[in-house]
């Protein structure tokens, strides 16, 4: 099973969008929340530096690999190319 991080905020609707979609394809993960989005907050210095500097969420991984966000979710699903990496180790 693969092994998917997320990096979120509190009412943050591509949070949500990448969620449901994760949800809906009966996958687990682990939501990290980055809600205190200032520079001292570590987890928030973590998503950055795992994500080449991406500062927005959703910020999402798989066994380690970064996905992107909300849209690049999507979009590897709507190609087909998500259960590829989801089976990938």
């Amino acid at each position: 099973m693969a092994y998917i991080e997320i990096y979120t905020k509190i009412n943050c609707p591509y949070c949500d969008r990448a969620k449901k979609l994760l949800i809906k394809k009966s996958l687990d993960f682990k939501e990290i929340p980055i809600d205190h989005n200032n520079s001292s907050n570590s987890m928030y210095i973590e998503m950055q530096q795992r994500s080449n500097g991406c500062t927005t969420v959703p910020q999402i991984f798989i066994n380690g690999l970064h996905i992107g966000g909300s849209d690049d979710l999507i979009s590897l699903d709507n190609e087909g190319q998500l259960n590829l990496i989801l089976t990938k180790k």
